[in-house]
């Protein structure tokens, strides 16, 4: 059963933030979307963590939003994290080489650790590599 489109904002501590969006991320829904990350920025947001746990398919529509926007918080000092664990949604970060550019955590708590750290963005790893090799 396919869940209705959400997409909600919450402000952690200080200027990290998390979008989580449930229901499908395509041409119809990234509007909303870009809208929620464009808030973020307007609230002062350096990080933010989108959450796609709940989401079963993104389209290239709403993976250019989010390529859009990674560098305006990177400019900022801060970083836009994907977090999935749903093995459709990570394939399309992989497919489409998305997986080097973003920092990809499989749950919610790992991705605002990170955000808090502030750590700079390296390339790490496919988290489907990571799956599959769990040495990796």
């Amino acid at each position: 059963m396919e869940l209705p489109f959400d997409v909600k904002t919450a402000q952690l501590e200080g200027d990290a933030f998390v979008v989580s969006v449930t229901g499908e991320a395509d041409m119809y829904t990234a509007p909303k979307i870009e809208r929620e990350l464009q808030d973020v920025l307007r609230l002062g947001g350096r990080s933010v963590a989108v959450d796609f746990v709940e989401v079963g398919f993104i389209d290239s529509t709403a993976l250019g939003v989010l390529t859009r926007f990674q560098p305006r918080f990177r400019a900022r000092g801060g970083d836009l994290v994907i977090v999935s664990d749903d093995r459709r949604v990570l394939r399309t970060f992989e497919i489409t080489g998305l997986d080097r550019i973003f920092r990809i955590e499989r749950r919610l708590g790992e991705a605002v650790v990170g955000l808090y750290a502030r750590r700079p963005h390296t390339s790490r790893p496919s988290p489907l590599a990571r799956e599959k090799d769990p040495q990796v």
